[in-house]
């Protein structure tokens, strides 16, 4: 029997080679998306391990290979049958989808290198003849996979490896370190639809919502998405949050929401040095959460326990932390924690206070504390950084309509649309960018495949404004534009340099943090 554990993705790539149909929920079943991880029938499952070789981020493991801290998932997988009764596995038809006629030639451009974006592009050559273009803004490919990612979560970046096989087929041409916008060195949406006959716009949702409350500006008062580039080494987050050092500072943060990200970064303030020591975090931030000295992070849930954001997973993973106490405060009429005065040094924990919300940031030079109401009452905490992490954005493209109010590209199930509720043909978006910052990883699998299907829809309807440029056109705009293109063998060498880099330290890599530095690193090949 295999058994499905804490890093998968959820992108069914196990779902899809399962020959006896016992891992679920399925992308066609309630649930997916929003589940987790998947769960493998241990009743039904004939131990072949076709889903250990499919899963992208090796989180699938037969039963009698468990680490004692995996062993929970055996009760885990086999708890969704028993509460799901009406699931059933069992030998199903192969369905085969139906495969238009398509126009010869098709070129297609792909903006962003994130999971929707792998995700589209393996759709559009699996399914299509199509030339696609891949365009990131930085040097490395990767979206939030690699700069959102926690570091002590190697596993789920494993799903990467797959997409990098992608770059290489003859079909595809990478281009990073491309902007696109109105910037004197950006290309234009204009331009890129001038030449392509569709372009997908798989661009995330990488700006943080606002709290809205006093003293949110404040030096020590961040967002997760800032926070999370600094430790993720992203080029251009290079300022670290001010945390006071001094002998009145308290040695605690607070963190507002109770999402995945909220949990990644609670924990990673927490976590011994030596531990992320052996992980990919960027340089500049090791040194500083070495030298910090947050010994206690206060973590904010407007609603209780039960309707906590985070997946089961991921509170799961701060049990595994060395020295670590999670304390939860989920009755609102029960005495609260003395949060007033410092932490205490000697010990590091991790405290949820749920059905709290905060009123105001409060500091002069910086934060140093938070007023927070807790059911009907209200209370200070001592804090000397405050982060929100309440939910994400997209951020606006210039030259393509956009939706300020939902934060994504006006869209009808992915075809985008003008500023008037028009389709504008061969115009699509995919992840985040179209539906809005819900679901993990795996989501965008469907989604992805789903807009690309609609593109198939479209250019074998001739309903798709075929670009009237030459295919080598674009790739002399780009070189007239953009000084340092990187292709496919740039970014093989900064990936080769930045392991080799993390293999003299012991760890899995370490990263650029500078464009100039990437670029130097690739080569300055365009190709």
């Amino acid at each position: 029997m295999f058994v499905i554990t804490q890093s998968c993705c959820s992108d069914a790539a196990c779902v899809s080679v399962c020959p006896v149909n016992c891992i679920h929920p399925t992308p066609e079943e309630r649930g997916f998306g929003s589940s987790d991880i998947l769960h493998i029938d241990p009743v039904a499952c004939i131990d072949c391990g076709a889903c250990a070789d499919a899963c992208p981020v090796d989180a699938i493991f037969p039963a009698d290979k468990l680490g004692t801290r995996d062993k929970v998932f055996l009760d885990i997988n086999a708890d969704y049958y028993k509460n799901n009764p009406d699931v059933t596995s069992g030998w199903s038809d192969v369905t085969y989808p139906d495969i238009p006629k398509l126009p010869a030639g098709l070129r297609v451009a792909l903006v962003g290198t994130g999971p929707s974006g792998g995700y589209a592009l393996r759709t559009l050559l699996d399914r299509t003849e199509a030339d696609v273009t891949v365009i990131d803004r930085l040097p490395t490919p990767g979206g939030l996979v690699r700069a959102g990612v926690a570091p002590d979560h190697p596993g789920t970046k494993g799903v990467l490896h797959g997409f990098d096989l992608l770059y290489r087929d003859p079909r595809v041409t990478m281009a990073t370190n491309v902007s696109v916008g109105q910037g004197p060195n950006d290309i234009t949406p204009a331009e890129l639809a001038e030449h392509f006959d569709a372009v997908f716009y798989a661009v995330g949702a990488s700006e943080s919502r606002r709290l809205g409350i006093p003293g949110e500006d404040l030096p020590g008062s961040t967002s997760a998405t800032e926070l999370v580039a600094w430790y993720n080494a992203v080029p251009g987050a290079d300022v670290a949050p001010p945390i006071r050092h001094d002998d009145s500072a308290s040695g605690r943060a607070v963190i507002v929401g109770t999402g995945n990200v909220a949990l990644d970064v609670a924990r990673i303030l927490v976590s011994p040095p030596e531990l992320l020591a052996t992980t990919d975090i960027a340089d500049r931030a090791l040194h500083i959460l070495e030298q910090q000295n947050v010994h206690e992070v206060v973590v904010l849930g407007r609603r209780d326990q039960a309707h906590a954001a985070y997946t089961s997973a991921e509170y799961r993973a701060l049990s595994t932390i060395p020295g670590v106490e999670v304390v939860v405060h989920d009755d609102p009429e029960a005495p609260l924690p003395d949060l007033s005065g410092p932490a205490d040094p000697s010990t590091r924990r991790i405290v949820f206070l749920f059905h709290s919300a905060p009123t105001a940031i409060l500091g002069t030079a910086g934060v140093e504390g938070v007023d927070v109401t807790t059911g009907t009452r209200d209370h200070r905490i001592a804090a000397d950084l405050a982060v929100r992490s309440i939910g994400y954005r997209s951020v606006p493209i210039a030259g393509l309509p956009f939706d300020h109010e939902r934060g994504v590209f006006p869209n009808d199930d992915g075809r985008m649309l003008d500023e008037h509720g028009a389709v504008m043909p061969g115009a699509y978006v995919v992840g985040w960018a179209k539906r809005g910052p819900s679901g993990g990883i795996g989501a965008n699998k469907l989604c992805a495949q789903n807009t690309v299907e609609d593109f198939i829809s479209d250019a074998a309807n001739g309903v798709l404004p075929r670009s009237a440029r030459e295919p080598g056109d674009f790739g002399k705009l780009l070189r007239a534009r953009t000084r340092h293109v990187i292709g496919y063998r740039g970014m093989r060498a900064i990936d080769r340099i930045e392991r080799r880099r993390g293999q003299e330290q012991g760890r899995p890599r370490v990263k650029f943090t500078h464009i100039p530095d990437m670029v130097g690193a690739a080569g300055r090949r365009r190709k």
